[in-house]
């Protein structure tokens, strides 16, 4: 059970704040439910009875959160070519309400698209897992908003110029069009 107060994490959705518990009735059926207030002043509400059946939990603590910004500091972690397959290994990840599963998440595909750039369903996923990370980040960290979305966006940008930075060397504009072979097409 859970308190008005209590910062938690709704998967899928993010962290947030419990506002109150307040005892509705929808469609004839009377339940008390957590009105969670999200970042952005959105509220949500979630049947009591069924918070940690879909995953409902406490937001990670300060080590944790160290843990998590640890992970957006390594490579990334084999993902699968075919991007339908990588596209459902990654909403299982996000499903799961686990913020490593979700950090891993925002640095492969922030890494695949610094490499090749991303379809426009990965691109949401990318921005949905951001926000569910920033959000939890936001309060474990008891940081702002902006100060949380820099430094992930830095701890990428790092770890994306240490790992692949020296893979990705751009092919020379001169070298397509005129061969160093020694013939010349006259």
């Amino acid at each position: 059970m859970f308190s008005v107060g209590d910062k938690i994490v709704y998967p899928m959705h993010g962290a947030g704040v419990i506002d109150s518990i307040e005892e509705k009735d929808i469609l004839g059926e009377k339940q008390s439910y957590y009105i969670l207030k999200m970042p952005g002043e959105v509220k949500v509400m979630i049947p009591t009875a069924k918070a940690e059946t879909v995953g409902v939990r406490n937001i990670i603590d300060k080590s944790s959160a160290d843990k998590v910004i640890g992970i957006l500091e390594k490579d990334e972690t084999q993902m699968d070519k075919n991007w339908n397959k990588r596209y459902r290994d990654n909403m299982d990840k996000m499903k799961s309400g686990d913020i490593y599963e979700v950090a891993d998440v925002v640095r492969n595909l922030s890494f695949k698209q610094k490499e090749k750039g991303l379809s426009t369903g990965e691109k949401k996923m990318l921005n949905n897992a951001k926000q569910i990370l920033v959000s939890e980040l936001v309060l474990a960290e008891h940081a702002s908003q902006e100060e949380v979305e820099q430094l992930v966006e830095n701890k990428i940008n790092t770890s994306f110029m240490m790992f692949r930075a020296e893979e990705i060397q751009p092919e020379s504009v001169v070298n397509k069009f005129i061969p160093f072979d020694g013939t010349m097409n006259e």
